[in-house]
């Protein structure tokens, strides 16, 4: 017998489709942006596994909606699932979700917290920051007026986006590459302060210990000295 729910037991079905799934689709798109001059019948292959995947993604969300029997509950607490399927720039991030939830199932030796927040988090800025770079290279690449004119710069100009530090040399000038801009910027500040802040609070935690390290070793053998002094005859 086993406890798992209806949603949970489809869960465990589709991990490894949708690992594969927010790999195919990262792969595909960056095939279909950086590759010039991409055959014809290439870039229609290329072109299915981005649509398949994306079909993948909406059947998983519609099945643990329609299992969950939670009505619109479901979309109110799962947000970034549904904002995932809208978004393509999103999607690549389902292969942290997916990886956490393997080894949270399996009984694999796992990092404190801390370092699983730092790492996690760390990923998903790079698979963000080259996911909207693609994005934005695609959509600025042949525009009228574009600063952003090879892969390298959108890099560039990803690196200051995500980081908040916002040099001013490079900007998007299509609606579509602006749309980019501002969720590269809310990504990136949350991400970010996520490591952040879980890498303060593991120092704070690793000086403590230390500390109490330090005071174990320096108490003298048998308690406080001279408190038994004065039973002795």
């Amino acid at each position: 017998m086993t406890d798992e729910s209806p949603v949970e037991r489809w869960q465990r079905r589709i991990e490894i489709p949708m690992l594969a799934a927010s790999a195919l689709f990262l792969a595909s798109f960056t095939v279909r942006v950086l590759a010039e001059n991409l055959p014809a019948g290439w870039y229609a292959l290329c072109e299915a596994v981005t649509f398949a995947s994306w079909a993948l993604f909406i059947v998983d969300y519609a099945v643990r909606w329609r299992l969950s029997g939670e009505g619109l509950a479901f979309v109110r607490r799962h947000v970034m699932d549904a904002i995932v399927v809208v978004l393509p720039l999103l999607r690549p991030l389902r292969i942290v979700k997916i990886y956490e939830a393997v080894q949270r199932r399996h009984a694999h030796a796992r990092l404190p917290l801390q370092a699983r927040v730092i790492a996690y988090a760390g990923l998903s800025t790079l698979l963000l920051g080259f996911a909207g770079a693609l994005s934005v290279y695609h959509d600025e690449r042949n525009a009228p007026g574009a600063t952003i004119k090879t892969f390298g710069d959108a890099i560039w100009w990803t690196s200051s986006t995500v980081t908040t530090v916002g040099y001013g040399d490079m900007t998007p000038v299509t609606p579509r590459g602006r749309v980019v801009a501002v969720g590269m910027m809310v990504g990136g500040v949350a991400l970010l302060g996520a490591v952040t802040g879980s890498f303060s609070s593991w120092l704070l935690q690793t000086f403590a210990q230390d500390e109490e390290k330090k005071a174990e070793e320096t108490k003298p053998p048998g308690g406080t000295p001279g408190a038994s002094d004065g039973l002795r005859p």
